[in-house]
C-alpha cells in the first residue's frame, strides 16, 4: 500500500464518513469512494459497510484497522522526532578522537553526520595524551571518542564502543621485551610510567598502586604524547601500560610491545561536556552507536 492508501482508509475509519474524510484530505467524496473500491478488490473482502445513513468498518476492516494503526502511528512519530531533531542540529560540531587507532570510527561516524546534517559545520582532529581532555573543556571541541572511564566533573560519558586488550611498552633491552606476555606482578623492579592527564578513575583501574601479590609498584608520572613517551621509554626510564593496538600506529626501533594478559581492556566511548549537550552531540554519538552495532562490534576491538 502506498502512504496515501493508509492515511485514506486510516481517516475514513476514524470519521466514518465520506465528505468530512474527502474534506481532511483534500480529495472529493467520489474519489474517496473510488479509492476505497480499489482497496476492497486488492484485498477481496469489504472494509466498510455503507449506506445512505451510515458508514461502519467492517469486522475485516476493523483487523486491518487494529493491526495498521500502531504501525502507522510509529512511523509518523519517527519522523517528527527526526525532523525535530534536524531542525535543531546546526551550527558547527567539533570532534576529537584519541589516537589513531579510535580515528577510523570517529571519522567515518563524522561522515555519515555530514551527510545526515550538511548544513553543519564539522571539524575533527586528534586529541593529545598531555592533555587528554583539554580540548573537550575548553569548549574546542563539543564530543571526543577516547579512554573510559572518567571521573572528570561537567563531563557526560556515552556508553562503551570498542574495547581493547591492554599490553605494556617497554625498552627493547628490559627483561620483559623477551616474554611473550607479561603480569603485573613482573612490573615490581619497573618504573610505571603513568599518563597524568588521564582521569583518576582511569589511573585507578589501568595503573594499580600495588601488583596482585601486593608489592607496591613505583609511578612515574609523565605528561607526553605517545610519540614523547616512546622515546622516553626507549631510553630506558621506565614501561607504560597502552591498548594492544598501538602497536600498529607507533613505533620505535628500541622500543617492543608485550601483552598484559592480567591487566583489564581499555574501554573508549563518547565524552562530552554536560554543559554543552546540544541536539548535534546527542545526534553524533546516535550516528557513532549505530555504526558500531551496524558493524557487530559493540565491547569488541576498533572497527
Amino acid at each position: 500500500m502506498e502512504q496515501s492508501e493508509i492515511q485514506l482508509f486510516l481517516t475514513l475509519a476514524e470519521e466514518l464518513h465520506f465528505a468530512r474524510t474527502a474534506e481532511r484530505l483534500h480529495l472529493s467524496p467520489g474519489r474517496v469512494s473510488q479509492l476505497v473500491k480499489k482497496l476492497e478488490r486488492r484485498f477481496g473482502a469489504e472494509l466498510f459497510e455503507r449506506s445512505s445513513r451510515r458508514v461502519v468498518l467492517t469486522e475485516f476492516g476493523q483487523r486491518f484497522y487494529a493491526e495498521l494503526k500502531p504501525g502507522y502511528d510509529q512511523i509518523q512519530q519517527a519522523v517528527r522526532n527526526a525532523t525535530a531533531a534536524g531542525s535543531a542540529v546546526g551550527g558547527r560540531l567539533g570532534i576529537a578522537f584519541s589516537g589513531p587507532w579510535s580515528a577510523r570510527l570517529a571519522i567515518r561516524a563524522a561522515d555519515a553526520f555530514q551527510t545526515e546534517y550538511p548544513h553543519c559545520e564539522v571539524d575533527i582532529r586528534e586529541t593529545s595524551l598531555a592533555d587528554s581532555h583539554g580540548l573537550l573543556m575548553s569548549g574546542d571541541v563539543d564530543v571526543q571518542l577516547s579512554e573510559l572511564p572518567t571521573d572528570v566533573p561537567g563531563i557526560t560519558t556515552g556508553p562503551v564502543l570498542f574495547s581493547e586488550p591492554a599490553a605494556l611498552l617497554v625498552p627493547a633491552r628490559h627483561r620483559l621485551a623477551t616474554l611473550e606476555s607479561a603480569g603485573l606482578d613482573d612490573l615490581a623492579d619497573t618504573p610505571l610510567l603513568t599518563f597524568s592527564s588521564l582521569p583518576p578513575a582511569f589511573r585507578e583501574l589501568h595503573y594499580p598502586l600495588t601488583t596482585p601479590q601486593g608489592t607496591r609498584l613505583t609511578h612515574l608520572a609523565i605528561t607526553m604524547s605517545y610519540a614523547e613517551a616512546l622515546l622516553f621509554i626507549s631510553e630506558g626510564k621506565g614501561v607504560t601500560i597502552v591498548a594492544d593496538r598501538v602497536r600498529h600506529y607507533q613505533t620505535h626501533p628500541d622500543v617492543t610491545y608485550v601483552p598484559l594478559r592480567d591487566g583489564p581492556p581499555i574501554d573508549y566511548g563518547p565524552l562530552w561536556s554536560t554543559a554543552r549537550d546540544t541536539p548535534a552531540v546527542r545526534e553524533f554519538v546516535r550516528i557513532l552507536l549505530s555504526h558500531i552495532v551496524a558493524h557487530g562490534a559493540v565491547r569488541g576491538s576498533a572497527p
